[in-house]
């Protein structure tokens, strides 16, 4: 809806103004910065029209707020004596009125001068506007210099905390690296302790002591031992063993003088638990470390040469304490060396030379063990009666062993006496167990006993749960006697043994064995008696009699061969002449 239009004609310069002044009361309630630019685009149009000379006519029109519209105050300026503008036409200038027109624009205004003085408050309504803008602007500037400050200031917090997760991640880094290297160390130092202590002969026991530190923990290694005049081992990094008797080390004679590791070097090793030398002791071209093997007393020195130029810190310490073990193992070795040789001497001690009866030929064999502390309590046995007769003996006392072969002798020596008296196996076997309950209540032993007997061509035997015996014909057919055994001696069972009779035949064999000789933890007992059994059926009767004691180890030779001895092997070959 448009108000009623007013017209001004602008001849003069008090025209241009007094029309002025007409709109700027029309335009009082506009917003101050939209009043004072419209004010000044319309000045600036009538300075154009004044300039260009003529007549001009000022259209003032009143628009009134619409529906989506604010009122406005819209002016057109046309020369002299032009038709009117059309309502629908779009001015030359328009300047809103939020809160409705002030009144209908008048042809009359108040008097130029006040017109001229009202038009400074324009100006400083603009003014007022700049100094609240500029204000602002100082504002917004320092919260941007206080923005900016805090904006560097986390910048260097942030650079600060990289720096620091930085330095946490490294050390996490070497943290981790460390503690892998530590599981290694230790994942070795178990390895190594399982494979040294695992032997029980010294010279294996520093091969591979030598195997596993030569080239990956020392560059050479030697072992000085106390009690030897030469030295056992010494290794390179060039996978040399050689023996031989080294110049002492100042490092290797001060740990065997002190007891305590001692390093060598140009320089100060500061390891855990060791001694550095002075430096005015003659430094070898590598670093040396010295550690003393001492186990119950000291046995010697294990010297190592530094792969590298020094040794580190956390390896010197596993090298101590994998040389305590060794120290340990090696002890071991010597004491279970001393202890086996004893009861294998004494075993061989007690195992007696065999008869040589008329028309029965006797071959024996005792083979020890050659892994463990299984030596001791097999034993063999062949003696004369007062009739003539002979009575052939093996048995097996649980146990191994000094105990086993003392307690071997002493039911050696029982069965002799016992067989004085008896000529019955059974008999003899029944009484052995009833001293044995008695006497040895915590060992048991199994035994057979066979009794031949001049111009009888058979055998009477009973057993004590010994394995089977194995017969060979003189026609070379082989069989096992196999009649279920009597009790071991010594079960917590009373018990009386039974004799057995078997034919043999001139030109026959017999032969009776401990199961060290046929047992295997893997096969068990059976597929050794038969390849026993194979093997003496190939022996012939020429090779028998011409020679029992190489059939005797023809005998042992197939079924040792492949395989370590666990335990002791006792075999007795009884052949009779035809």
């Amino acid at each position: 809806m448009t108000g009623t239009p007013a017209l001004w004609t602008i001849a003069s310069v008090t025209d241009a103004a007094l029309a002025r002044a007409a709109a700027a009361r029309a335009t009082t309630e506009a917003p101050a910065l939209d009043r004072a630019r419209f004010l000044s685009s319309l000045t600036a149009r009538l300075r154009r029209c004044l300039g260009a000379g003529g007549g001009w006519e000022l259209l003032l029109r009143v628009r009134r707020a619409t529906a989506g519209h604010d009122a406005r105050l819209d002016v057109s300026l046309r020369p002299a004596g032009s038709p009117a503008p059309d309502p629908g036409d779009e001015p030359d200038l328009s300047c809103p009125l939020p809160h409705g027109p002030a009144g209908r624009p008048a042809p009359a205004g108040p008097p130029l001068a006040e017109a001229l003085l009202r038009a400074d408050e324009d100006t400083a309504a603009v003014l007022r506007r700049l100094d609240e803008q500029e204000r602002l602007v100082r504002l917004h500037r320092e919260e941007l210099h206080r923005t900016d400050q805090g904006v560097l200031a986390l910048h260097s917090d942030l650079e600060a905390a990289a720096l620091v997760q930085r330095g946490l991640l490294d050390a996490e880094r070497a943290a981790r690296t460390e503690t892998e290297r530590a599981r290694h160390l230790l994942a070795f130092l178990g390895d190594a302790s399982a494979t040294v202590t695992s032997s029980l002969s010294p010279s294996a026991v520093l091969r591979r002591l030598s195997g596993l530190l030569v080239p990956r923990y020392a560059g050479h290694l030697d072992v000085w031992l106390f009690d030897e005049e030469d030295v056992p081992l010494r290794a390179g990094d060039d996978g040399t063993h050689r023996a031989g008797v080294p110049e002492r080390s100042a490092a290797t004679v001060a740990a065997a003088r002190t007891g305590r590791p001692q390093h060598a070097a140009a320089h100060p090793g500061a390891l855990p638990g060791v001694d550095d030398l002075p430096l005015c002791a003659p430094d070898p071209r590598r670093p040396q470390l010295a550690i003393p093997l001492t186990a119950r007393r000291p046995l010697g020195v294990l010297t190592l040469t530094a792969p590298g130029p020094r040794f580190d810190p956390d390896t010197s310490v596993m090298l101590v304490e994998l040389a305590r073990r060794a120290a340990i193992a090696l002890d071991n070795a010597r004491r279970y060396e001393r202890h086996r040789d004893t009861a294998e001497t004494l075993q061989r001690a007690q195992l007696t030379e065999l008869p040589a009866p008329p028309g029965l030929l006797l071959a024996a064999r005792y083979l020890p063990a050659t892994r463990g502390l299984n030596i001791g309590g097999d034993w063999y046995d062949a003696f004369l009666q007062p009739d003539g007769g002979v009575l052939a003996v093996i048995g097996d006392v649980t146990g191994h062993g000094l105990h086993a072969a003392v307690v071997m002798g002493r039911l050696r020596t029982a069965l002799r006496a016992y067989a004085v008296e008896s000529d019955s196996p059974a008999e003899i076997l029944t009484r052995l167990h009833r001293m044995f309950r008695h006497l040895q209540p915590d060992l048991y032993a199994t035994a057979l006993i066979a009794r031949f007997r001049p111009g009888e061509p058979e055998v009477v035997w009973a057993s004590a749960g010994h394995p089977p015996a194995v017969v060979r014909g003189a026609d070379g057919t082989v069989r096992v006697l196999d009649a279920r055994p009597g009790v071991m001696l010594g079960m917590p069972v009373p018990y009386v043994h039974t004799d057995h009779r078997a034919g043999l035949a001139p030109g026959s064999s017999l032969v009776l064995y401990t199961d060290g000789l046929v047992e295997r933890r893997a096969l068990g007992i059976d597929p050794g008696i038969e390849r026993l059994g194979r093997t003496l059926a190939g022996l012939s009767v020429p090779e028998l009699e011409q020679d029992p004691q190489a059939a005797a180890d023809a005998l042992l030779e197939p079924l040792l061969h492949d395989c370590a001895r666990d335990d002791d092997v006792c075999l007795l070959l009884c052949h009779t002449l035809a």
